[in-house]
């Protein structure tokens, strides 16, 4: 393959604008394609909810090294926000993944409005490669195909590196993984909400007063849960309740308390603890539904044989990984979790929490189809463990390995802390929302998410998942 060939990467997120750092830092040829109209363009449609990890932890290294080299013999053209604060999801898109994307380093190689419709291979003379071609595969140029604004167009890439993330193929929140008879018409008609809706900001008014079900057994969810618990202390006809599906138990989600070693994130579950005990939030275990049937309100039907009425659905249930594009790929998939075939059981939700996840790279994410690799939110499939410092360092292994520096991508380190505080969360990583650090019975202030720590550190994309 001819070097004149770029290293494409599909998504400008966090872990997207990264592996871009961190290829630059090795000098080599990158493009960014990004579907939105900005970076970071799905963390802006939950702006509104704040991390609880501090400013110092959510800042890739290459990245940083970027942002503040000195320029001219001055001083950087960024500098780092305090490192102790807890930065929004639209502060941290506004002062990092803006300015990172727009330096002169990135920003010729970034392409917006770009929508990755599909990837494949292709020969140096035009002859197209698909699944079942074999001869000169792995020295063959990746095709991607993109919706642009000018109309389809097709890239041609050394190695492709899928950073896209989950936030655009959430769960269903019908039972078995399928979508619920009636579903897609009650999302059509705004009766199932986003799954990071805003109670205490633009969504007060509709959900004053209401009756909302509150789907999921993760972090998302007790978000959600707490900020509708100080509505229901402004109206008392709000009505909470909380469905947990399957044999969800949240007594994961109550645990870490004062133990968690980020205790913005730690005070979540004792806030929505209080607000179960005190009869506040209903819980209803075992909520599988059968059928929707949506008009000024939702009539549930329940495998139970019940039914239940509600204004709003909040789908806290997860997103799961679009390998459509990549239908042309020889991948090796976790048959569970969908992940890279050998990062599958690191991962597993049953046996591992975000804490006890190791430290892996390139060759853990490899397949068989050569230089293609899923990274980030993407990588960990359907699991609930991920961690944008696990991210961090899965790009600069990937980076390394495409540069030539074999030794480097095999030196994967990766230190986080086991804190007794994860299942599932916004967007489904452990990174995940938590609620404002006064707790559930304080004054209105900004929601929480969160994030544990690691050498690399690291911010969550969103995914959640039961």
């Amino acid at each position: 393959m001819t070097t004149d060939h770029p290293f494409l990467v599909i998504g400008a997120g966090p872990i997207g604008l990264a592996t871009a750092a961190h290829l630059h830092e090795r000098k080599q040829k990158f493009l960014v394609l990004e579907s939105g109209a900005t970076p970071g363009a799905a963390m802006n449609e939950w702006s509104h909810i704040k991390l609880f990890s501090p400013w110092k932890y959510n800042v890739d290294a290459a990245a940083r090294r970027l942002l503040e080299a000195p320029v001219d013999g001055s001083t950087g053209e960024w500098e780092m926000p305090r490192e102790t604060s807890l930065p929004t999801g639209g502060e941290l898109v506004e002062n990092y993944l803006k300015p990172l994307a727009a330096h002169r380093a990135l920003a010729p190689s970034m392409r917006y409005r770009h929508r990755v419709l599909s990837v494949s291979r292709i020969t140096d003379n035009g002859l197209g490669l698909d699944k079942t071609r074999t001869a000169e595969r792995g020295q063959a140029l990746f095709l991607v195909r993109a919706q642009t604004p000018e109309g389809i167009h097709d890239f041609t890439a050394r190695a492709v590196v899928d950073a896209s993330g989950t936030w655009n193929t959430p769960n269903p929140v019908g039972r078995a993984g399928l979508a619920a008879p009636g579903e897609s018409e009650a999302r059509a008609q705004g009766r199932i909400t986003s799954p990071l809706p805003d109670p205490l900001g633009a969504d007060r008014e509709k959900f004053s007063g209401k009756t909302i079900l509150v789907l999921g057994a993760g972090h998302s969810a007790a978000n959600t849960l707490i900020a509708l618990g100080r509505i229901k202390r402004e109206n008392a006809d709000t009505r909470i309740v909380w469905g947990l599906r399957g044999m969800a138990n949240p007594i994961k989600l109550y645990g870490g308390g004062a133990a968690d070693q980020l205790p913005a994130r730690g005070q979540l579950g004792t806030s929505l603890r209080r607000l179960v005990d005190t009869g506040q939030v209903e819980l209803m275990e075992n909520t599988s539904i059968t059928s929707l049937s949506a008009d000024s309100q939702v009539r549930i039907q329940l495998a139970s044989g019940g039914d239940l009425v509600v204004d709003y659905i909040v789908p806290a249930t997860g997103f799961r990984p679009d390998l459509s594009i990549l239908s042309e790929l020889r991948l090796e998939l976790d048959p569970a979790v969908e992940a890279p075939r050998e990062l599958g059981p690191l991962i597993d939700p049953e046996f591992h929490s975000c804490g006890t996840v190791s430290a892996h790279g390139e060759k853990v994410l490899s397949h068989p189809e050569t230089n293609f690799y899923i990274v980030g939110m993407k990588s960990y499939g359907r699991a609930p463990t991920f961690l944008m410092a696990t991210g961090y360092e899965q790009v600069r292994s990937i980076a390394a390995h495409l540069a030539g520096d074999a030794d480097a991508a095999a030196k994967v380190e990766l230190h986080l802390p086991e804190t007794g505080v994860c299942s599932t969360d916004l967007a489904g990583s452990c990174d995940a929302p938590s609620a404002v650090e006064t707790g559930c019975c304080a004054e209105p202030q900004p929601l929480t998410l969160g994030f544990p720590t690691g050498t690399m550190h690291g911010f969550a994309q969103l995914r959640t998942s039961d």
